[in-house]
């Protein structure tokens, strides 16, 4: 089986102060480039999922899929957009792994246990956990949901854990290493956390 996935970096980061907040320094790099790091040894194919001019994404020499729903619709129109993307760039592919490109903690072991959790309670999707907070946009889903996630987002249908409550979805609880796995930067605090998680890391490793 390959599994592709797509990082969903098309949100407005209002709570950024706008612009391109996968884009924010961390450590060093963007902190997309933490996220394509860990992520590209773990996927069949990669693709960055964003809206806007795709120059600006070129320098990480991944495909840049737009949405298909305009109207900047939330992250099941990304969702949507890495589903039909995959079906074409990844022949192979049954599956895809979306992940927010604001998380760059993420398991190196994220798509393995996403994937044995999934077969393990013979669900359609698959979620990550950690501390015990559910993490929808981490997820396993299979390719054949395109059609009735577009159907669903053409409806009004715009948060995560409502399409999926019309599907089984298996739990796979993700423990800290040094750092919250699912760490998001919404905000410049948090953005100041990472600065200090990735030197904890750093340490512990």
């Amino acid at each position: 089986m390959a599994i592709a996935g797509v990082i969903l970096a098309g949100g407005l980061a209002r709570r950024m102060g706008g612009g391109d907040k996968p884009l924010r320094p961390l450590a060093g790099e963007p902190i997309i480039g933490h996220v394509i790091a860990r992520l590209r040894p773990q996927v069949s194919a990669l693709a960055i999922n964003a809206n806007g001019d795709p120059d600006r994404l070129a320098g990480f020499g991944l495909p840049i899929v737009a949405d298909t729903i305009p109207g900047h619709q939330g992250p099941l129109a990304g969702i949507l957009a890495g589903l039909r993307w995959a079906r074409d760039a990844s022949p192979r592919a049954t599956h895809l792994l979306t992940m927010p490109g604001d998380t760059p903690f993420l398991p190196a072991d994220l798509v393995a246990r996403l994937d044995a959790a999934r077969r393990r309670a013979g669900a359609q999707i698959a979620q990550a956990e950690s501390d015990g907070k559910l993490h929808p946009v981490v997820s396993l889903w299979p390719l054949e949901l395109a059609d009735p996630l577009e159907a669903s987002l053409n409806a009004g249908v715009r948060r995560v854990r409502a399409f999926q409550s019309r599907y089984s979805v298996a739990v796979e609880a993700f423990a800290f290493e040094g750092a919250d796995p699912f760490h998001n930067v919404n905000t410049p605090e948090d953005l100041a956390e990472a600065e200090r998680l990735v030197a904890r890391v750093a340490v512990a490793g």
